[in-house]
Protein backbone atom coordinates (compact mmCIF):
# COMPACT_ATOMS: atom_id res chain seq x y z
CA UNK A 1 0.00 0.00 0.00
CA UNK A 2 1.40 3.31 -0.99
CA UNK A 3 1.80 5.81 1.83
CA UNK A 4 0.43 9.24 1.19
CA UNK A 5 2.93 12.13 1.18
CA UNK A 6 2.93 14.09 4.29
CA UNK A 7 2.92 17.88 3.65
CA UNK A 8 5.32 19.99 5.73
CA UNK A 9 3.78 22.05 8.36
CA UNK A 10 2.86 25.55 7.22
CA UNK A 11 5.08 28.40 8.45
CA UNK A 12 3.11 31.01 10.15
CA UNK A 13 4.06 34.59 10.43
CA UNK A 14 5.33 35.57 13.78
CA UNK A 15 2.88 36.70 16.19
CA UNK A 16 2.59 40.37 17.10
CA UNK A 17 5.16 40.53 19.93
CA UNK A 18 7.85 38.68 17.93
CA UNK A 19 7.41 40.99 14.93
CA UNK A 20 7.97 44.16 17.04
CA UNK A 21 11.01 42.63 18.77
CA UNK A 22 12.77 41.95 15.46
CA UNK A 23 11.99 45.45 14.19
CA UNK A 24 13.58 47.07 17.27
CA UNK A 25 16.69 44.88 16.98
CA UNK A 26 17.19 45.94 13.35
CA UNK A 27 16.72 49.61 14.20
CA UNK A 28 19.15 49.35 17.12
CA UNK A 29 21.81 47.76 14.88
CA UNK A 30 21.37 50.54 12.32
CA UNK A 31 21.78 53.21 15.02
CA UNK A 32 25.01 51.57 16.22
CA UNK A 33 26.47 51.45 12.66
CA UNK A 34 25.58 55.10 11.92
CA UNK A 35 26.99 56.24 15.24
CA UNK A 36 30.26 54.40 14.72
CA UNK A 37 30.64 55.91 11.24
CA UNK A 38 30.00 59.39 12.61
CA UNK A 39 32.68 58.94 15.31
CA UNK A 40 35.26 57.73 12.81
CA UNK A 41 34.52 60.69 10.50
CA UNK A 42 35.00 63.15 13.37
CA UNK A 43 38.36 61.58 14.24
CA UNK A 44 39.57 61.78 10.64
CA UNK A 45 38.46 65.42 10.44
CA UNK A 46 40.29 66.35 13.65
CA UNK A 47 43.52 64.39 13.07
CA UNK A 48 44.04 63.69 9.35
CA UNK A 49 46.89 61.46 8.25
CA UNK A 50 49.73 63.31 6.40
CA UNK A 51 49.42 63.21 2.63
CA UNK A 52 52.41 63.81 0.34
CA UNK A 53 51.83 66.70 -2.10
CA UNK A 54 53.92 66.80 -5.27
CA UNK A 55 55.88 70.05 -5.72
CA UNK A 56 53.85 71.07 -8.75
CA UNK A 57 50.68 70.87 -6.69
CA UNK A 58 52.00 72.77 -3.66
CA UNK A 59 50.07 76.01 -3.00
CA UNK A 60 51.83 79.43 -3.16
CA UNK A 61 53.15 80.65 0.18
CA UNK A 62 51.15 83.46 1.68
CA UNK A 63 54.35 85.24 2.79
CA UNK A 64 57.94 85.26 1.37
CA UNK A 65 60.77 83.47 3.17
CA UNK A 66 62.70 85.50 5.68
CA UNK A 67 65.64 87.52 4.22
CA UNK A 68 69.15 87.65 5.61
CA UNK A 69 70.05 90.90 7.36
CA UNK A 70 72.23 91.92 4.43
CA UNK A 71 69.45 91.49 1.88
CA UNK A 72 67.21 94.46 1.11
CA UNK A 73 63.46 93.93 1.31
CA UNK A 74 61.90 93.11 -2.07
CA UNK A 75 60.15 96.46 -2.29
CA UNK A 76 63.24 98.53 -1.42
CA UNK A 77 65.57 99.59 -4.24
CA UNK A 78 69.30 99.20 -3.47
CA UNK A 79 71.41 102.29 -3.04
CA UNK A 80 72.97 103.46 -6.31
CA UNK A 81 75.26 106.14 -4.96
CA UNK A 82 78.32 106.11 -7.22
CA UNK A 83 81.65 105.56 -5.48
CA UNK A 84 83.89 108.57 -5.07
CA UNK A 85 86.81 108.67 -7.50
CA UNK A 86 90.23 107.80 -6.13
CA UNK A 87 92.28 111.00 -6.32
CA UNK A 88 95.31 109.87 -4.29
CA UNK A 89 96.45 106.63 -2.72
CA UNK A 90 96.64 106.53 1.09
CA UNK A 91 99.77 105.77 3.04
CA UNK A 92 103.32 107.03 3.06
CA UNK A 93 105.19 107.08 -0.24
CA UNK A 94 108.81 105.87 -0.12
CA UNK A 95 111.04 108.85 -0.88
CA UNK A 96 114.07 106.79 -1.88
CA UNK A 97 114.74 103.23 -2.96
CA UNK A 98 117.78 101.14 -3.72
CA UNK A 99 118.58 102.82 -7.02
CA UNK A 100 118.34 99.40 -8.67
CA UNK A 101 115.50 98.45 -11.00
CA UNK A 102 113.41 95.35 -11.63
CA UNK A 103 112.35 94.94 -15.24
CA UNK A 104 108.97 93.61 -16.32
CA UNK A 105 109.29 90.34 -18.19
CA UNK A 106 107.65 89.32 -21.41
CA UNK A 107 107.12 90.72 -24.87
CA UNK A 108 103.82 92.27 -25.85
CA UNK A 109 102.16 92.66 -29.25
CA UNK A 110 103.02 95.46 -31.67
CA UNK A 111 100.35 98.15 -31.31
CA UNK A 112 99.55 100.62 -34.05
CA UNK A 113 98.70 99.89 -37.64
CA UNK A 114 101.62 101.61 -39.35
CA UNK A 115 104.58 103.88 -38.76
CA UNK A 116 108.04 103.53 -37.26
CA UNK A 117 108.39 100.74 -34.70
CA UNK A 118 109.79 101.71 -31.31
CA UNK A 119 110.39 99.05 -28.68
CA UNK A 120 110.34 99.89 -24.97
CA UNK A 121 111.12 98.22 -21.65
CA UNK A 122 109.42 98.89 -18.30
CA UNK A 123 111.28 99.05 -14.96
CA UNK A 124 110.37 99.73 -11.31
CA UNK A 125 112.85 100.79 -8.63
CA UNK A 126 113.45 98.19 -5.96
CA UNK A 127 112.27 99.50 -2.60
CA UNK A 128 109.44 101.55 -4.10
CA UNK A 129 106.84 98.99 -3.00
CA UNK A 130 105.47 98.85 -6.55
CA UNK A 131 105.11 95.78 -8.74
CA UNK A 132 106.90 95.81 -12.09
CA UNK A 133 104.32 93.65 -13.85
CA UNK A 134 101.44 95.83 -12.65
CA UNK A 135 103.19 99.03 -13.70
CA UNK A 136 104.08 97.52 -17.08
CA UNK A 137 100.44 96.54 -17.62
CA UNK A 138 99.29 100.11 -17.09
CA UNK A 139 102.00 101.52 -19.36
CA UNK A 140 101.22 99.03 -22.13
CA UNK A 141 97.47 99.62 -21.87
CA UNK A 142 97.93 103.38 -22.10
CA UNK A 143 100.33 103.33 -25.04
CA UNK A 144 98.23 100.74 -26.85
CA UNK A 145 95.08 102.87 -26.70
CA UNK A 146 94.06 104.39 -30.08
CA UNK A 147 93.90 107.80 -28.37
CA UNK A 148 97.61 107.51 -27.61
CA UNK A 149 100.62 107.98 -29.90
CA UNK A 150 99.94 104.88 -32.02
CA UNK A 151 96.56 106.17 -33.20
CA UNK A 152 97.88 108.60 -35.81
CA UNK A 153 99.77 106.13 -38.00
CA UNK A 154 103.20 107.67 -37.29
CA UNK A 155 104.34 105.23 -34.61
CA UNK A 156 104.06 101.58 -33.69
CA UNK A 157 105.09 100.51 -30.19
CA UNK A 158 105.99 97.20 -28.59
CA UNK A 159 106.80 96.30 -24.98
CA UNK A 160 109.77 93.94 -24.65
CA UNK A 161 111.50 92.22 -21.73
CA UNK A 162 114.32 93.62 -19.68
CA UNK A 163 117.00 91.64 -21.49
CA UNK A 164 115.73 92.57 -24.96
CA UNK A 165 117.13 95.43 -27.03
CA UNK A 166 114.90 98.51 -26.76
CA UNK A 167 114.71 102.08 -28.01
CA UNK A 168 113.70 103.51 -24.63
CA UNK A 169 112.69 102.50 -21.11
CA UNK A 170 109.80 103.72 -18.96
CA UNK A 171 110.98 103.94 -15.33
CA UNK A 172 109.01 104.28 -12.10
CA UNK A 173 111.38 105.73 -9.47
CA UNK A 174 111.18 107.23 -6.01
CA UNK A 175 111.44 111.00 -6.00
CA UNK A 176 115.08 111.08 -4.87
CA UNK A 177 116.17 108.61 -7.53
CA UNK A 178 114.03 110.36 -10.16
CA UNK A 179 115.60 113.68 -9.19
CA UNK A 180 119.11 112.30 -9.69
CA UNK A 181 118.28 110.55 -12.97
CA UNK A 182 116.60 113.64 -14.42
CA UNK A 183 119.40 115.95 -13.31
CA UNK A 184 121.99 113.68 -14.96
CA UNK A 185 119.99 114.08 -18.18
CA UNK A 186 119.92 117.88 -17.88
CA UNK A 187 116.47 118.41 -16.30
CA UNK A 188 115.84 119.77 -12.81
CA UNK A 189 112.49 118.51 -11.55
CA UNK A 190 112.62 120.16 -8.13
CA UNK A 191 109.71 122.33 -7.00
CA UNK A 192 109.90 123.87 -3.54
CA UNK A 193 113.22 122.13 -2.89
CA UNK A 194 112.12 118.55 -3.61
CA UNK A 195 111.93 116.48 -6.80
CA UNK A 196 108.32 117.00 -7.86
CA UNK A 197 107.66 116.40 -11.55
CA UNK A 198 108.60 113.54 -13.86
CA UNK A 199 110.92 113.93 -16.85
CA UNK A 200 112.41 112.48 -19.99
CA UNK A 201 116.09 112.11 -20.74
CA UNK A 202 117.57 110.41 -23.80
CA UNK A 203 116.10 106.92 -23.97
CA UNK A 204 114.38 107.26 -20.58
CA UNK A 205 110.84 108.28 -19.60
CA UNK A 206 111.10 108.68 -15.81
CA UNK A 207 107.89 108.69 -13.74
CA UNK A 208 108.15 110.14 -10.23
CA UNK A 209 106.63 107.75 -7.66
CA UNK A 210 105.17 110.71 -5.71
CA UNK A 211 103.12 111.70 -8.73
CA UNK A 212 102.19 108.10 -9.54
CA UNK A 213 100.61 107.68 -6.12
CA UNK A 214 99.52 111.22 -5.24
CA UNK A 215 98.65 112.78 -8.62
CA UNK A 216 99.19 116.55 -8.98
CA UNK A 217 97.48 119.66 -7.63
CA UNK A 218 95.54 120.64 -10.81
CA UNK A 219 94.06 117.14 -11.07
CA UNK A 220 93.26 116.77 -7.36
CA UNK A 221 91.67 120.25 -7.25
CA UNK A 222 89.47 119.37 -10.23
CA UNK A 223 88.66 115.96 -8.68
CA UNK A 224 90.04 114.10 -11.70
CA UNK A 225 90.71 110.44 -10.84
CA UNK A 226 94.28 109.30 -10.24
CA UNK A 227 93.91 106.71 -13.02
CA UNK A 228 93.50 109.51 -15.58
CA UNK A 229 96.51 111.40 -14.26
CA UNK A 230 98.56 108.22 -14.67
CA UNK A 231 97.49 107.97 -18.31
CA UNK A 232 98.45 111.61 -18.79
CA UNK A 233 101.93 111.34 -17.27
CA UNK A 234 102.79 108.23 -19.30
CA UNK A 235 101.64 109.84 -22.54
CA UNK A 236 103.41 113.11 -21.71
CA UNK A 237 106.85 111.67 -20.95
CA UNK A 238 106.72 109.17 -23.82
CA UNK A 239 105.61 112.05 -26.03
CA UNK A 240 108.91 113.80 -25.21
CA UNK A 241 110.76 110.62 -26.20
CA UNK A 242 108.91 110.67 -29.52
CA UNK A 243 110.06 114.23 -30.19
CA UNK A 244 107.23 116.44 -28.86
CA UNK A 245 107.87 119.61 -26.86
CA UNK A 246 105.75 121.49 -24.33
CA UNK A 247 102.61 123.20 -25.60
CA UNK A 248 100.06 125.72 -24.40
CA UNK A 249 96.27 125.64 -24.16
CA UNK A 250 94.63 126.24 -27.56
CA UNK A 251 91.22 127.30 -26.19
CA UNK A 252 90.25 128.35 -22.67
CA UNK A 253 87.92 125.81 -21.10
CA UNK A 254 88.73 123.17 -23.70
CA UNK A 255 90.68 119.95 -23.25
CA UNK A 256 94.38 120.38 -22.58
CA UNK A 257 96.81 118.89 -25.12
CA UNK A 258 98.85 116.12 -23.52
CA UNK A 259 102.07 118.13 -24.00
CA UNK A 260 100.80 120.88 -21.66
CA UNK A 261 102.66 120.59 -18.33
CA UNK A 262 99.45 119.54 -16.61
CA UNK A 263 101.34 118.43 -13.52
CA UNK A 264 101.99 122.12 -12.81
CA UNK A 265 99.19 124.01 -14.56
CA UNK A 266 96.37 123.46 -17.03
CA UNK A 267 96.89 126.92 -18.56
CA UNK A 268 93.15 127.60 -18.70
CA UNK A 269 92.19 124.22 -20.19
CA UNK A 270 90.66 121.26 -18.39
CA UNK A 271 92.56 118.05 -17.74
CA UNK A 272 92.87 115.64 -20.63
CA UNK A 273 95.15 112.59 -20.78
CA UNK A 274 95.51 111.76 -24.47
CA UNK A 275 97.34 113.02 -27.59
CA UNK A 276 94.25 112.44 -29.72
CA UNK A 277 90.61 113.51 -29.42
CA UNK A 278 87.79 112.21 -31.62
CA UNK A 279 90.24 110.61 -33.98
CA UNK A 280 92.38 113.69 -34.48
CA UNK A 281 95.58 114.97 -32.91
CA UNK A 282 94.99 117.51 -30.13
CA UNK A 283 97.75 120.09 -30.09
CA UNK A 284 98.37 123.57 -28.74
CA UNK A 285 100.77 126.44 -29.40
CA UNK A 286 104.44 125.60 -28.95
CA UNK A 287 106.19 127.04 -25.88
Amino acid sequence: MIDEAVAPPAVRPPSGPDRWRKWWLAAFALIIVVGAGFAVGRRIEQDPAPVAVPPSAAPFMSSPPSLSPSSPPPSASPSKTPPKPVLQLPGAVPTRGSGQFAYAAGRGPVVGGKGQLRRFRVAVEKGSNEDAADFAGQVAATLGDPRSWTGGGQWRLQKVGGADPADFTVYLATRETAGRMCLLGGTNIRVGGRPYTSCRTTGKAIINLDRWRLSATPYVTAKVPLSIYRQYVINHEVGHELGHRHQGCPRAGGPAPVMVQQTLTLRGCHAYAWPRLKGKALTGPSL
